[in-house]
Order: C-alpha cells, then structure tokens, then sequence
C-alpha cells in the first residue's frame, strides 16, 4: 500500500539520515583515495600523470553526468536513481579494488562516477521535496555539513584502512556502506519525479561531457607533452569550441539539460561560482598536501591522514555558524568572507617546506575548514532555492556539478602546475643518472625516492634531498595561484550575490511556491 503523505513527512528525518548516508560515502570518495597515491604510485608503478587520471576519471565522469542524471530521476524516479547508483558505485568499488593496473583503475573509478551522478543529485532533491519550506534550509545545512565531513575524514579513514590492509580497502570499505544504504531505501526514502515529464537532452549530455573531458585531459596531459604542442593546444580549442556548441544548443533547445538562462539570476550564478572555486582550491590542495605529509615529513599513511582531520574540524565549525550569520547578515558577506579565510588558509600553506614542520600545516587546514564551511551551506541554499521545486534534481545537479568540475579542474590544473614546474627544477640533479632513472625521477616526488633508493649511498641522499626541497618549492607557488583564485572568488562574491533585501524578497517569492505532490 502506497505511503500517505502525511507518513512520509514523518518520516523525513528518517528520509534524511538514509540519504545522508548515501551521500557520506561517494563525499569519502572524494578525498579517501589521495592518502592512497603514494602507495598506488609503487604498487601499480603509475606515472603522476596516470595518477592525477585515477583521480579525475571518477570526478570527471561524475561531473559530466550530473545533469543528465538529475534530469533522469526528476523524470522517472528519484528513489530508483539513488537505488541504482548504489548499486553500480558498490559493483565499481568491488572491481576497483582488484584492479591490476593503473589503466584499468582509470577505467573502474570512471564507473564509479557513473554511480555517483546518479546518488548526489537525487540526494539533495529528495531533501528538497520531502521537507517543507521552513525546514528546508536546515536539511539542506545537514545536507552540506555531512558532504564537507566525508570530505574532511577521507584521508584519515583512507591512511588508517591502508596500515591495517591494503590500498584496495580504500574501495572494498564502499561496500557495506552502499549495501545498508539499499537494504533502507524501499521503507524510507519516499519516490518523487516532476509531473510535468519533460523531454531528455542527449545531445546537451555529450556535449558537456565531451568539451569538459578534452578539457581536462589536455590540462593533465600539458607537461608531458607540452603547454605549447600543438596537441594540447589543439585540445584547448577543441574544449572551447563543444563547450560553446553546448551553451547554443541549451539555449535553443526546449527541453534544455542545463537552462543556462539561470545564470541570469545573480543567487544562482554567484554562489555556483563560489562554490567551484573554493572546490577547484581544495581538492588542489589536498591532492598534493598528502604526498607532501608521506614524501617530504615522513608520516605513515595513516599518520598523514590523521593530519590532514583538521580540516574537519574546521567544516564543523564553519557550517552551522554560516547558515546562523547568513540568515542575519546575508549570504554576500558570509561567501565572500569564506573564501577569503580559504585564501588565507592557502597562502599559509604555501610557506610548508621540508623544515617547517606540521604546526603551519595543522593551523593552515583549520582555516581552510572553516572557510569552506562558510562558503558551502549558504552558496548551496542559494543554488537551490533560486530553481523551481519540480526541477530540484536539476538544480541539485547543477550544485554538484559546479562543485565537481572546480574540483576536477582543481586536480587537473593545479598537479599539472606542480608536476611543471617541479620538472624543470629536477633538470640539474637527474642530468647524470640514465635517461630511464632521469625520466623516473623527474616524473614525481614518489619515483624519485624509489631512484634514491636504488642509487643509495651519498648519491642517493642528495637526489632525495633535491626532489623534496623541488616539491615544495613547486608546491609554494601552486598554492599561490589556488590562494589568488580564492581571493577572486571572494571579489566574484562581492560583485555578483545580490545584496540581503533582495536576497530575502526572492526568498519569500521561492516559499510561496506550491509543495510539489510526492508520489
């Protein structure tokens, strides 16, 4: 017998903690896997380019998919989305685990993302219909603080399964997870879709994902082959030209993907890109800040994922506190002044060398916490409440994606600028040694101590000592350019969110929208 509705709105706490859960595990995966690298780097023997592909096969997949994924479940089910990228992100994670090669990792962790578009979209836009409108910003805070939580412990859970087990346990500890999440789904989590039924957009689908993919592997791919080569190039234009083929086709289309018409409304655009790039800053940074705990500091695993849980405490602390002054003060202040804590937390951390020790980094990971949190709760609440109800999967989708794609091209352009630059500093103490050990060496800070140890003796101790003191050095000025494109954020913030009267006067116009009917 079908639910009654009022069954479902008392189940709604209910309803939030099953998909909190769901949502908890894909947000682990986000971060859990970088205290993994090094060890993946040895075991699979993957170059720092296969490496920065492991990582960004699934937030890339994940990212492309997004929207088609939150259109596909306002559709058809929203409850059968989120049951069935479960599944397919529980199977990815089984044979991720037992992958034997670092392009077959690639190819795993792209189905990952598969299961991933369909989780998060439908998590937030369950959220969305499922309370009503004056518990919906303190879900929807619950909502953001549990995502900045699995992102913020990834690293500890990932260092301490890796001592205890193997790096494949980094994957294999997804399958419970997404197993409880199913086995509470039917009794919990009521279904929704949007009655109006609107038409598909594969064409919308491919383009997106085509123009950011070629994006994104000629930014990984740039200092392997070069920034100026014509293949990179090539794909630079060849990124712009689909991206700009999808924009026209949105908007000529009368069942868009993505209604870039949105971006019109100032909530929306400015707190879409607030959050890719205090996203595209984090995942940057904390994509090298874990080689730079095992690689240069000498911490275990483990020990570096443990450092790295202050960044939790900060999201802790910074979520709740944001939605409290946000409400009192506006979201344009509370934004911009997040990202500009971040972009302090960045410049911080771009003082850590091999002798500063862990202090600057634990002091730096609070802040940036902090000023994430402060970013994420109201920016989220200003993407979703600028959408009509009937589309929140949409809307929901647009939220991740924005995240995701910061975070990718996080990845993408602040490891390519580090492997650059860290390269060209390597250039005067490889000169010597065989061009196989040379090019291994140049490659990456976890190659590179694999040479000096093969080397060992005095030799050895110098190519060790040049490759940490090249690391950080590239390091620092990467997390230069991640402080300054915080700090641009923060100004975009500034200029673009609308100011707290209008904020609020839009905000009663969205309350006073009928509740979407729930199935």
């Amino acid at each position: 017998m079908p639910a009654t509705a009022q069954t479902i709105h008392d189940r709604r706490w209910w309803t939030l903690l099953v998909v909190s859960v769901a949502l908890l595990v894909i947000s682990l995966d986000n971060t859990i896997l970088n205290v993994a690298l090094p060890t993946i780097e040895r075991d699979l023997d993957a170059s720092s380019g296969q490496l920065q592909w492991i990582v960004d096969s699934y937030t890339l997949v994940f990212a492309g998919l997004l929207l088609t994924m939150g259109a596909l479940g306002d559709r058809f089910s929203r409850r059968g989305a989120l049951a069935a990228g479960l599944a397919i992100f529980g199977g990815a994670s089984l044979a991720s685990a037992f992958a034997e090669s670092a392009n077959m990792l690639i190819v795993t962790r792209a189905l990952m993302g598969i299961g991933g578009a369909l989780i998060m979209p439908t998590t937030l836009s369950i959220i969305t219909n499922v309370f009503p409108a004056g518990e919906r910003a303190k879900a929807i805070g619950i909502w953001a603080a549990v995502a900045g939580i699995g992102v913020g412990i990834g690293p500890a859970s990932g260092g301490w399964l890796l001592e205890q087990f193997s790096w494949a346990a980094v994957f294999l500890i997804n399958v419970p997870i997404a197993a409880a999440a199913l086995l509470a789904i039917p009794k919990l989590v009521p279904d929704s879709k949007d009655p109006k039924q609107s038409r598909l957009d594969p064409i919308g689908a491919l383009l997106s994902t085509a123009g950011l993919g070629i994006l994104t592997g000629a930014i990984i791919q740039a200092p392997e082959w070069g920034w100026t080569s014509g293949r990179i190039l090539g794909g630079f234009a060849a990124s712009a030209a689909i991206l700009a083929g999808f924009v026209i086709w949105e908007l000529r289309s009368s069942s868009p993907m993505l209604d870039v018409r949105m971006f019109r409304i100032r909530r929306f655009t400015g707190a879409s890109v607030s959050i890719a790039l205090v996203f595209f800053a984090l995942f940057g940074a904390i994509y090298f800040l874990t080689q730079y705990l095992q690689g240069v500091l000498d911490y275990t695993p483990f020990e570096a994922g443990v450092r790295m849980l202050p960044v939790a405490g900060g999201l802790i602390l910074g979520g709740p506190l944001s939605a409290k002054l946000a409400e009192r003060f506006g979201t344009r202040p509370v934004v911009a002044i997040g990202l500009g804590i971040v972009a302090v937390a960045l410049f911080m951390l771009s003082g850590a060398d091999a002798d500063s020790g862990y202090s600057l980094v634990a002091w730096s990971l609070v802040m940036l916490g902090f000023g994430m949190g402060a970013t994420m709760a109201p920016a989220t609440e200003s993407i979703m409440s600028s959408v009509p109800l009937n589309h929140a999967g949409v809307g929901s989708a647009m939220n991740d994606t924005v995240r995701l794609v910061g975070g990718t091209l996080g990845v993408a352009i602040l490891g390519s600028l580090l492997s650059s630059s860290y390269g060209a500093d390597m250039e005067p103490a490889v000169k010597s040694l065989p061009e196989p050990a040379a090019d291994s060496a140049s490659d990456s800070l976890g190659h590179a101590s694999v040479v000096a140890d093969q080397i060992g003796g005095d030799a050895g101790r110098a190519l060790s000592n040049a490759a940490e003191t090249a690391f950080t050095t590239a390091m620092s000025s990467t997390l230069t350019v991640a402080a300054a494109t915080a700090l641009a954020g923060a100004i975009i913030a500034l200029v673009v969110l609308p100011g707290q009267s209008r904020e609020r006067a839009e905000k009663r116009a969205f309350a006073m929208q009928p509740e979407p009917a729930t199935a």
